[in-house]
């Protein structure tokens, strides 16, 4: 059903040139889809150029909150589906400027929605990513996160997100009727993330001796991880399904995790072990004991219970098979490029 569905479908992917927007046009070019992606900087250290993509897609060079352009996007080249993925992800990017994570997260938000409400015609479905942190800090005995939970951020990136979830769910509101849904998935690992800063990424890459694992605290806070590919085939059912059901499915808001929440020292165990640098692993350990993170949330996992009962969907991957085609890939890439 999908891949009739994509078969020429015009596509738009806000912050194609990120990691999870590589991945996700990735099997949208597989599927047979036209996807158009909006750019601010050509940084071609990325997954999006590493793995050919660029020259398969059709590149804008501009950024979301120039309304006018993306006006001009979504009415000239006729879009179909929009995945909005742009975003300031970095939680200490949130802490150090504040200012740059409300304009990109929340301004880019609405001047998207508002570009696609005064051109919607040829609009079908709407995902917006959102995250895990718009629903704040709560806590460990009421994990997972559940996608009715009232939304308590408290720091600016948490805070970004779910004002811009708000403001989707205006333009879902009888009054304007877009066909949205929010996606709320726990952290998403994989080939192609590069903001090196990330755990897994930065993980990785000491691992294997390219670079220095500093830790940024005691290693006892717990995230779920979700795997790239995994998340690329549930945002296509998502797209496909809100297409074809958008009086029942237009506002919703979907949680995906796997459930299995999992501590930082365990992740950075896991990594080192399957590389087998135990002495790296030993050092990282001894620096961690009593080394304490500010503006942070403890602990954060999700299910994937609703997902599963409108979407029939599951995550295939284990965080162990995950981890071994992650890190097939970063060895490949670092050995081209550092």
């Amino acid at each position: 059903m999908n891949q009739v569905y994509w078969k020429g479908k015009n596509v738009l992917v806000t912050g194609i040139n990120g990691f999870i927007g590589g991945n996700l046009t990735k099997l949208l070019i597989e599927k047979g889809a036209n996807v158009f992606g909006l750019i601010r900087n050509i940084d071609k250290q990325t997954f999006l150029y590493f793995e050919g993509l660029s020259k398969q897609v059709t590149l804008i060079k501009g950024d979301l909150v120039d309304k006018t352009l993306v006006e001009r996007i979504i009415s000239e080249e006729n879009i179909n589906v929009v995945y909005h993925l742009a975003a300031q992800v970095e939680v200490g990017v949130g802490l150090q400027n504040p200012y740059l994570t409300f304009e990109t997260n929340i301004r880019g938000t609405y001047t998207l929605l508002e570009a696609i409400r005064c051109h919607s015609g040829s609009i079908e479905s709407i995902v917006i990513a959102s995250s895990d942190k718009a629903y704040g800090s709560y806590d460990i005995s009421k994990m997972p996160y559940r996608e009715d939970y009232p939304l308590i951020p408290k720091y600016p990136y948490d805070t970004s997100k779910a004002c811009a979830d708000m403001i989707a769910k205006v333009y879902t509101s009888e009054v304007f009727k877009l066909p949205i849904i929010i996606t709320r998935f726990s952290n998403i690992y994989g080939p192609g993330q590069l903001n090196f800063s990330a755990l897994i990424p930065d993980g990785i890459r000491s691992a294997l001796r390219y670079s220095k694992f500093e830790p940024r605290g005691d290693g006892s806070m717990t995230r779920d991880f979700i795997f790239s590919e995994d998340v690329a085939d549930l945002y296509l059912e998502i797209g496909v399904q809100l297409a074809k059901k958008q009086d029942k499915l237009m506002g919703e808001i979907f949680n995906a995790g796997t459930n299995s929440p999992i501590s930082i020292r365990k992740v950075l165990e896991t990594i080192f072990k399957k590389v087998n640098n135990p002495e790296d692993l030993d050092k990282i350990i001894q620096r961690m004991k009593d080394k304490k993170t500010t503006g942070e949330i403890s602990h954060q996992y999700m299910d994937y219970q609703k997902v599963n009962e409108y979407f029939n969907w599951s995550p295939t991957h284990s965080f162990s098979k995950g981890i071994d085609k992650t890190i097939s890939w970063y060895k490949r890439y670092l050995q081209r490029n550092l």
